[in-house]
């Protein structure tokens, strides 16, 4: 099992990415959205926003606030696997490993990213 520090570190490895991403790609392929991570074995849950600017900072979420547009869940070995390896993000998803939850679109534009 993976600490709360290394999941956070392991998702802003993830969002730097679309951070680094030429602006012409981010602006053509992504829209603004909020994002959650919620990892049950730690008992908590991160949030962003990503969007043709990049991505903000990575923060845990408060008690109540309201669910992000795109909505991930998966066990903290998992998320660090994912960060450090990206092609198994498809493959902890079709596993059942990672839980999916969003509109369709976004989930596809998404993909091209991670």
């Amino acid at each position: 099992m993976a600490t709360a520090e290394e999941c956070r570190a392991a998702l802003e490895n993830l969002t730097a990415r679309i951070s680094q991403l030429e602006a012409a790609d981010r602006e053509e392929h992504l829209v603004d959205r909020t994002m959650s991570c919620r990892i049950p074995d730690l008992g908590i849950t991160f949030v962003t926003r990503i969007g043709p600017s990049g991505a903000d900072s990575i923060r845990q979420a408060e008690n109540g606030s309201p669910p992000a547009q795109v909505r991930f869940t998966a066990k903290s070995d998992v998320v660090v696997g994912i960060a450090t390896e990206p092609g198994t993000f498809a493959r902890a998803w079709l596993t059942g490993r990672l839980k999916v939850e969003g509109n369709i679109f976004d989930l596809f534009r998404l993909r091209k990213f991670i």
